[in-house]
Order: structure tokens, then sequence, then C-alpha cells
């Protein structure tokens, strides 16, 4: 029998590697971060930041942190398709080419990732037929 932690392990590796390549995905998509204005913002780590906070509240509502299926969209997919690194670089990047652009794309990011997950939990919890009926 498998154990826990080798199990645990491969739905990570197995989602990482879908989440990480959707975001290679969606880089390549968008146009890559140049030039002046919000042509310098990188877009692709925005949406994919907040997109992925949005979904790991909705998994973090529904599945309890032990499933397997948490364990694999939300540590593995949304783990690799979400990235602080980038977020970091492409602040610090930006900041030298234009600091207030940078500061509204580093605080809009967080807002933005912060109000999105929270919406992602409170539209994924569970409501009581109380809740529902009076709510």
């Amino acid at each position: 029998m498998t154990s826990p932690v080798p199990l645990r392990l491969a739905l990570v590796v197995a989602g990482g590697v879908i989440g990480s390549a959707a975001r290679l995905g969606l880089g390549l998509a968008l146009p890559a971060p140049g030039g002046s204005g919000l042509g310098a913002v990188p877009w692709a780590t925005l949406i994919a930041n907040v997109v992925g906070a949005f979904l790991i509240g909705v998994l973090a509502a529904r599945l309890p942190s032990s499933s397997g299926v948490r364990i694999l969209l939300g540590t593995g997919v949304l783990g690799g398709f979400t990235t602080y690194s980038a977020f970091a670089v492409g602040s610090v990047t930006l900041w030298h080419a234009q600091p207030w652009l940078a500061a509204a794309y580093a605080i809009g990011s967080l807002v933005l990732g912060l109000g999105a997950a929270a919406l992602g939990l409170d539209l994924a919890r569970p409501r009581s037929s109380h809740t529902q009926a009076h709510g």
C-alpha cells in the first residue's frame, strides 16, 4: 500500500507540472512587459496570481486541506500557476523604469489577490438552508 506522503508528493508534482505549463502558456499568450506606461506591466503574472488566488479560495472553502484533490489542484496546479517570485522580479524591474507604476502594480496585485481569495472563499463556502432562506 502506498503511504500518504509519497502519494501527496506525487499529486503536488503532477499538479505543479500542469500549473507551471499553464502559467508559461499565459505568458506566451500575452505580450511581454516592455516600453512605458501600462505596456510595462507584467500582465501575465498579475492575471495568474489573481485568478489563482480566487481559485485557491474556492478550493479552501470546498475541500478539506487533507483532500487529495485539494493537494493536486491547490498546492500542485495552482501553486505552480501562481508565482510570487515573478511578481517580485516584475515589481523590481518595473521600479527601475517607472517607480510610481511599480508601486501601483505591487499594491494593486496584493489588494486584488487578497480580494480574489476572499471572494473565492465567500462564493464557494457552503451556505446553510437557514442562511439561504433568510439571507
